[in-house]
Formats: C-alpha cells, sequence, structure tokens
C-alpha cells in the first residue's frame, strides 16, 4: 500500500475551468489545499482554491514554481505540452501517469493503443496530406468523419465526409492538420463509464451514463442506462482492462458504441468527465472525490450509485433558465462561475434526482 498524502498537502491541479473547480472543492473536503496552475485570468478554479498561478505553459520558471509549491500534481483536461510536463516531472509525481497523456493526447495513437489490448473501435486510417485521405475513403467508404489528430473537444477538429468529393474541402477545414479518418458505426446508443484505479491497483467503476449529444456536444447523461446486465458488465471491464494497462492513477472515462455486434470504444479521457457529473448527486463518493483519492493514495471510495439521475449540462443560454430550476424539487444545480455566457459554453449543469 502506498504512502497517503498527508492532510494538508496541496495538490496541483493543471487547468482551471469547472472540472479543475469541482476537484477543488473535492480536495477542500478532505482536508488538502489546492494549487492551480492556468493561461487565462480569473479562472473558475481559481474562486475555490488555495493559490492560482497565472503563466502560459510555455513559462518555465512559473511551472517550476509550481511544482515546487505542490506535493502532487494532476490535471483537468489532456493536451497539456510535452515540454511543460518535462519540467513538472521533477518537482512533484504526476497522476495519472504521462504515458496516459501519451496515448490520449492522438487519436491515431489512442484507436492504436486500443486496439493493441483487443478492443473494438471504429474503421480508421491515418491521414497525412489528400492522397492518404483518398485511399482512406475508399477503404473506410463513406459517410465518414475526418477528426484531427490533436486538440479535437465537443466536435471540434471533425468534419463529415459524405463522397469522394468532399476530402478537398473537409482538409481545407481542419487546415491540413494531421488526422484521421474514422468509419461511421452502426449504435443505438452511446454509453461511457467512469472508472477510478488507485495507487495499490484497486479498481472501481460508476454505473455507465447514457449519453445523448447535440452539435457535438454533451446535452444529458442519464443513469441508470438502457443497458443489458452483461453489456453492463462489459463496459465495466473494458474500463479496467484500459486502466491497468496503463497502470493509470486517477479517475478515467471511457466512451462507448452500443452496437447490436458488441461494445465499441469510441474515446478516453485520462481525467474527470462531463459524463459523470451526475455522482455528485448519485453516489456518496462522486469522481470528483475519487480521483482526489486516487491520486492522494487514498483508498477509493464506494460508488454505488443511490439515485436514479439525469445531468443536463447547462449551455449558453441555457442559464436563462436557472431562476425556474432553482425552483424546481430534486434538482441539484452545478454553476461553474464563468464570467462570460457565449454560445455553445458550458456554463454549468443540473442534476435531476429521482431516488431509488
Amino acid at each position: 500500500m502506498p504512502d497517503t498524502l498527508p492532510l494538508g498537502s496541496t495538490i496541483g491541479i493543471i487547468g482551471g475551468g469547472q472540472l479543475g473547480r469541482m476537484l477543488s472543492v473535492a480536495a477542500s473536503r478532505l482536508g488538502f489545499r489546492c494549487h492551480i496552475f492556468e493561461p487565462g485570468a480569473e479562472p473558475p478554479a481559481g474562486h475555490v482554491a488555495d493559490k492560482v498561478t497565472t503563466a502560459v505553459y510555455e513559462d518555465e520558471a512559473a511551472l517550476r514554481m509550481f511544482g515546487e509549491s505542490v506535493d502532487v500534481i494532476t490535471y483537468e483536461f489532456e493536451n497539456i505540452p510535452t515540454a511543460a510536463l518535462d519540467v513538472l516531472q521533477d518537482s512533484a509525481p504526476i497522476f495519472p501517469g504521462r504515458e496516459a497523456l501519451r496515448v490520449s493526447q492522438d487519436r491515431l495513437t489512442e484507436k492504436t493503443f486500443l486496439q493493441g489490448l483487443g478492443l473494438k473501435t471504429a474503421p480508421f486510417a491515418d491521414v497525412t496530406d489528400a492522397a492518404s485521405l483518398a485511399a482512406a475513403i475508399t477503404d473506410i467508404g463513406t459517410p465518414s468523419i475526418l477528426k484531427t489528430r490533436r486538440f479535437g473537444y465537443d466536435g471540434k477538429g471533425q468534419v463529415r465526409i459524405n463522397a469522394h468529393s468532399d476530402a478537398a474541402q473537409a482538409l481545407t477545414d481542419i487546415q491540413a492538420a494531421p488526422a484521421i479518418l474514422e468509419g461511421f458505426v452502426d449504435f443505438s446508443d452511446e454509453v461511457s463509464v467512469i472508472a477510478a484505479r488507485g495507487m495499490d491497483g484497486a479498481v472501481a467503476a460508476f454505473d455507465p451514463g447514457e449519453n445523448v449529444h447535440s452539435d457535438g456536444i454533451l446535452r444529458t447523461t442519464t443513469v441508470p442506462a438502457r443497458l443489458s446486465p452483461s453489456q453492463r458488465s462489459d463496459a465495466v471491464l473494458i474500463a479496467a482492462k484500459v486502466l491497468n494497462a496503463l497502470e493509470y492513477v486517477g479517475v478515467l472515462g471511457v466512451e462507448l458504441f452500443v452496437t447490436p455486434h458488441g461494445l465499441i470504444v469510441n474515446e478516453i479521457a485520462p481525467r474527470v468527465h462531463n459524463s459523470g457529473h451526475w455522482t455528485q448527486n448519485g453516489c456518496t463518493v462522486d469522481q470528483f472525490e475519487q480521483h482526489i483519492r486516487a491520486v492522494a493514495g487514498w483508498p477509493l471510495g464506494d460508488g454505488t450509485r443511490h439515485a436514479d439521475v439525469v445531468m443536463e449540462n447547462l449551455i449558453g443560454d441555457d442559464m436563462n433558465r436557472v431562476p425556474d430550476l432553482a425552483k424546481t424539487t430534486d434538482t441539484a444545480l452545478h454553476l461553474y462561475g464563468k464570467a462570460e455566457n457565449k454560445p455553445g459554453r458550458k456554463m454549468g449543469h443540473v442534476n435531476h434526482i429521482k431516488r431509488v
């Protein structure tokens, strides 16, 4: 059993958005301090953290000061520059480890890794130029999706291709960035599993949630998901397989397509995940506390679900509904404190609860 982080220790969180905010709240409940590293001014996580460093990821001096002020480092997003991690790794342990970041930062690397574990993915091909895209379309067919290998989220960096004639415009739309072409999957539902692995190798998973997206952005996650007992078991086993292969420490999100031929892995996220927000009101130990427990060397908590929940993201003008939502029974609001409301921007979420 690893040594646990002493109470009062400082957890460094890279990224100051809503996930960092909720991680910081969870850490404070367990008696830890948090120090946020974030390039942007006035980040949401800074409202609830002990300290904030505002600096770009290329600022090595700021990174060193941050690293030397904390006892362990974690992060709220996966696209952290490798050079920044090179600076930080000598100051404090980083969890989840760098292998998880390496795999998840590049869609081609991620798909290859997953297939290497014997897991099913959508058909895919590496795209480096017009010729390789044409060959990929011939091989995979249409409709298909051209996705940038790096820096894609919430539907960004993705272009649908319906015919060979769409190829040139698709490459232009992604600015000819390195990409993969991914075939369409005939699926009935998308689900996700939020699971954690501790320093001692223990694995714990929350119930799979059923996700609905609109314009590439998650709108709702519902638990329980419409899965058979065998599908539910398979989903958890897939998550555990990924966690163990990466020797992972922390919370991981695994998105899956439900098909007549089994579960297909869409992608993994080495962090707490939007589709796991339901755990804040559906479980005694939510995904944020579970992650802090893992990176602090604590035993993982009991994530047994005690309520049915529909998690709904509040995006852009959805914030106009907050006064009415605040009056609604069995409804828990979680607002992120973002200063500016923009179309397509996640401003908060609400958990609609039905006790079981």
